[in-house]
């Protein structure tokens, strides 16, 4: 009999991205394993699983709106029709194991199977755990996480330390620069920044280097900027006349040619992107969501500017400091070798299959 599993979680890039690689690697140790997904209706996972060849199933579930307390009244009815409609998916599918990787499906999935007495694991990404996964972690089975000393907020003896899973084909990419910059249509020879906000975009970095797009242009610096689907008309009219320099993109689905091609990268600093990061051994620019819960960002983020493998800009000075920094670091050989030097030793290639056989363990 094949075994079962069931992976819950998603929202951003940040939390799909790891759970398609943990499910690919789980495929690569048993590969008649039978995983079914489990995410948020009207999220981005439920287009980008399926592209993956998995199949997903949708809860009516959303996370708590810091800016708008109003739309939260509902929470407590979309919480419970989650609970249930989790209830009937684990039986109806018969898991031998549940996993979640955080977002808003992962709790209501993982608390059924609780209740049911199915082992769960937990993937905890962040430096910082969240609210949910410190509630679920008490009686989760295996607690997986992203960075060293979380037994501030999980019991020690259930904690495996893997590192954060990365896409295979970024973390075995085989792609050369100059094919990564003529994909762009880039030119070789030239500084080359790539800009990201995640995978929704964001907000700071956008506005940021919006007005500032000339300056990369007398520069003589290329820029790959990842916008996410908001901002993407308004910048790419704006980049029109910089269009030898500047190329603009709602989303970048080859992000393993996007690092390739450039020399140094502008983020948020979500657990995935640091993870990513540290795999292609890129200096890097962080500018935190300041929002994030807890402000695990910004905790995410020192872990590497305390050891000095990244710079970081606060939210609300990206404005008046993100270009001119760039442009400056891009220009500093002696800065960017000692970045690249020591965010090289955090990267790890190999968490994806360590989770793997941690979620096979429990079975």
């Amino acid at each position: 009999m094949a075994h079962k599993v069931i992976i819950a979680g998603g929202g951003t890039g940040g939390h799909i991205f790891p759970a398609i690689a943990i499910a690919n690697a789980l495929r690569k140790l048993e590969p008649d394993i039978d995983i079914l997904f489990v995410g948020a209706t009207g999220k981005m996972e439920m287009e980008k699983v399926p592209q993956a060849g998995y199949p997903i199933e949708g809860l009516e579930i959303a996370g708590f709106n810091r800016s708008n307390m109003f739309k939260n009244l509902l929470l407590p009815f979309k919480l419970l029709k989650s609970l249930r409609q989790a209830r009937n998916i684990l039986a109806r599918f018969q898991p031998d194991v549940a996993v979640g990787v955080g977002g808003y499906a992962s709790f209501p999935i993982l608390k059924a199977a609780q209740k049911k007495g199915i082992p769960t694991l937990i993937q905890e990404q962040n430096s910082y755990a969240g609210k949910s996964n410190k509630w679920l972690g008490r009686k989760a089975t295996k607690i997986c996480t992203g960075y060293e000393g979380m037994e501030k907020f999980f019991p020690a003896e259930k904690l495996l330390y893997t590192g954060n899973p990365v896409r295979s084909a970024i973390s075995q990419s085989a792609v050369a620069k100059d094919e990564a910059l003529r994909h762009f249509g880039l030119m070789m020879g030239k500084p080359t920044i790539l800009a990201v906000g995640g995978s929704l975009g964001a907000k700071s970095i956008n506005e940021a280097i919006l007005p500032r797009l000339a300056d990369f242009v007398n520069a003589d610096v290329q820029l790959i900027w990842q916008t996410g689907k908001l901002y993407y008309e308004q910048a790419k009219a704006a980049a029109a006349p910089f269009a030898t320099h500047v190329k603009v993109y709602d989303f970048i689905n080859v992000m393993d040619f996007a690092y390739k091609a450039s020399d140094a990268v502008i983020s948020r600093a979500g657990a995935l992107a640091i993870a990513e990061l540290c795999v292609v051994k890129k200096p890097v620019v962080f500018v935190p969501y300041p929002f994030a819960a807890e402000d695990h960002q910004t905790m995410n983020a020192m872990s590497l500017v305390n050891k000095k493998a990244a710079l970081l800009i606060k939210d609300d000075e990206a404005g008046s400091r993100l270009v001119n920094e760039t442009l400056s670091l891009v220009q500093n050989k002696a800065l960017m070798e000692q970045l690249e030097r020591n965010i090289a030793p955090l990267g790890n290639t190999n968490a994806d299959m360590t989770i793997a056989r941690a979620v096979l363990g429990l079975i």
